[in-house]
């Protein structure tokens, strides 16, 4: 979890230190689904990678400061016991599984799309199904706004993260095109999570 975390916020202040040039490592290295499943060609200018690792490459990328933080906070949070359960090695190959999933639910209902996609949060959201699926009844401490008050209280873990799912599929059907947030991605990425989970989780956990 703490190499994730690491790998995600090295890789963002590298993108941040490239100043006006930061969009092109988008497009070099973030999911371009035309590049990826057309075989749509990127100007010469542009660095980049083959287009199949850009699938792994993608997860590492995020488009602002607020996109980063929340993606790590929610990795921080409930990735730890799931990697308990998994073991390390166990725990990267299922992230990386989950994010490769996430890709493919994002690119393939939309093949010629040249918009990149890019960020943490479809290999989380696998996460966010392992730890539904492992720990339902977890206590997870959440804020909820009331105006201006910010209310703070403890839910079940199911609670809270089947809410997160709900509230991602509704998002995704009231999106139109060119939306800014890969819905398809977070729910591909907890469809596998949920079909892969305990595959992962040794027999005697």
């Amino acid at each position: 979890t703490w190499l994730l975390i690491g790998s995600c916020v090295g890789v963002f202040l590298w993108e941040w230190s490239l100043g006006a040039a930061a969009q092109q490592a988008i497009f070099g290295y973030g999911l371009i689904p035309a590049r990826l499943l057309q075989g749509a060609m990127l100007p010469p200018e542009i660095g980049t990678v083959p287009a199949l690792l850009t699938v792994f490459t993608s997860m590492f990328l995020h488009g602002g400061w607020m996109h980063l933080i929340g993606n790590m906070l929610y990795l921080w949070i409930f990735s730890d016991n799931v990697e308990d359960a998994m073991g390390h090695g166990r725990f990267i190959v299922f992230y990386l599984l989950c994010g490769t999933g996430a890709a493919m639910a994002q690119a393939l209902p939309d093949p010629s799309s040249a918009i990149p996609m890019v960020g943490a949060s479809g290999a989380i959201s696998g996460v966010l199904a392992a730890y539904l699926m492992l720990y339902p009844r977890a206590r997870v401490t959440v804020v909820i706004p009331l105006g201006f008050y910010l209310h703070v209280t403890r839910l079940p873990a199911a609670a809270v993260l089947g809410l997160w799912f709900l509230l991602q599929l509704l998002s995704e059907m009231m999106s139109g095109a060119g939306a800014g947030v890969a819905f398809r991605a977070h729910i591909g990425g907890f469809v596998a999570g949920l079909l892969l989970v305990f595959a992962f989780v040794p027999k005697r956990r």
